[in-house]
């Protein structure tokens, strides 16, 4: 069976595309990787089969750009790799999902609640998982300064802000739009990868301690094996309504478990887990092929293997970029 993979806002994210390439190898399955973005000179437009350039997913003729990708090359499974991306593609998963393709994107109501970081503070609360105090501008501070201030509608780590005081406190609530106040917690940051299939079951999960953070991606890493968080990571996903890959984040401190975030997609350090055992790439596309797969036991992954990112650059020639959307 062929099976054609669309990767949209694929950006930077080379390591990604090029462990999806070799999971078509080490399987023998017939297929290409598509990608699109809206900046033609996307690092990873060079490792794609296809690259086509679409319009910013906010944008009317954003959907109607990817139908016609994938009407023309027989798209099967289409991932987004950027949060507005998921947004988009979950409103118009309906149109999208034709002819047996797989939109691996959750319901609207789940992508909203991952995005905004009040709605995700009540999830962790009312499914009783410990999160950081956390109010809005209006009320008053829960917690002593230090302070963590954000938007409620951010991403990649921007306009996120430690405060020390009021002063502080009062120049960022005036400076980020409809920001949210956290309680400071001063612990190693956690991501855990969580892989689900496309009904929504965990088939795997790999935990990573983010040990140095360069523009909102991990830099430099490292695995973990944490029972605690991963069963409070069940939980989250228990009472969710998510499919495909997810990405968990959470402060741990003196044994001290506090979640903080959701991502419902691939995160930027999902590298380090193909590399720890977790071959996401593998399962799904076998799942696509009907190809009967071993899942390893969740949890059940290589501890302490170390990530360190360099940068890498390259060249390319004018009449090689593209200008032009489809």
């Amino acid at each position: 069976m062929k099976v054609n993979i669309l990767f949209t806002s694929i950006g930077r994210r080379v390591e990604l595309i090029n462990y999806w390439k070799k999971a078509y190898a080490d399987l023998g399955i017939n297929g290409q990787i598509f990608g699109t973005d809206i900046d033609p000179l996307a690092a990873a437009s060079n490792f794609v089969d296809s690259f086509h350039i679409v319009p910013p997913s906010r944008h009317k003729d954003f959907i109607p750009s990817i139908q016609s990708i994938c009407k023309e090359n027989e798209i099967n499974l289409i991932f987004p790799l950027n949060d507005n991306d998921l947004i988009a593609l979950s409103l118009g998963k309906s149109l999208l999902e034709q002819n047996d393709r797989i939109v691996v994107v959750s319901k609207s109501e789940s992508i909203n609640m991952t995005i905004d970081k009040w709605k995700t503070y009540d999830f962790f609360k009312n499914i009783r998982i410990k999160t950081p105090k956390t109010w809005k501008p209006n009320e008053k501070n829960k917690s002593d300064f230090p302070l963590l201030i954000k938007p409620r509608n951010g991403s990649a780590g921007k306009n996120v802000f430690k405060i020390n005081n009021k002063d502080e406190l009062q120049f960022y609530i005036q400076r980020i739009k409809d920001p949210i106040i956290q309680e400071f917690i001063n612990g190693a940051e956690i991501t855990t990868d969580i892989i689900c299939d496309f009904k929504g079951s965990i088939i795997g999960l790999v935990s990573r301690e983010r040990i140095e953070v360069r523009w909102g991606e991990v830099a430099k890493g490292r695995t973990i094996i944490n029972n605690n968080i991963i069963n409070d990571c069940k939980k989250i996903i228990e009472n969710m309504d998510i499919v495909g890959p997810i990405t968990v984040q959470c402060i741990l401190k003196d044994n001290n478990i506090y979640f903080i975030e959701i991502n419902a997609r691939y995160g930027g350090g999902a590298p380090l887990g193909f590399a720890a055992g977790v071959k996401s790439p593998h399962w799904y596309l076998s799942i696509a092929s009907g190809i009967e797969i071993k899942l390893p036991p969740i949890g059940s992954y290589k501890k302490n293997l170390f990530l360190s990112r360099y940068d890498n650059s390259l060249f390319i020639d004018e009449k090689n970029i593209k200008s032009n959307s489809i």
